[in-house]
């Protein structure tokens, strides 16, 4: 059997474990918020620096081209001065 003391405690143990999971859950839920926050703006950042590679690759010279008119360049060069001129 109980006392009227031991069951007055327990309405109380149980609202306090009540409250601590409240607080524990508002917790997690913020911190889960704070990480998809923080996420969503990973992917921003990531988006944003791809677009720049994509660019920066777009009008870049490829480098056998540049090989090629730099042989042209020195054939040209080399022919001129062959020539006598």
């Amino acid at each position: 059997m109980t006392t009227d003391g031991e069951s007055a405690v327990v309405p109380e143990e149980l609202a306090e474990l009540r409250r601590c999971l409240d607080v524990g859950l508002a917790r997690v839920d913020g911190r889960l918020a704070l990480l998809t926050q923080h996420d969503e703006q990973t992917a921003k950042n990531v988006e944003a620096l791809e677009a720049k590679v994509a660019a920066l690759e777009h009008t870049r010279w490829p480098l056998p081209t540049i090989v090629a008119l730099a042989a042209v360049a020195a054939f040209a060069v080399a022919l001129w001065q062959a020539l006598g001129h």
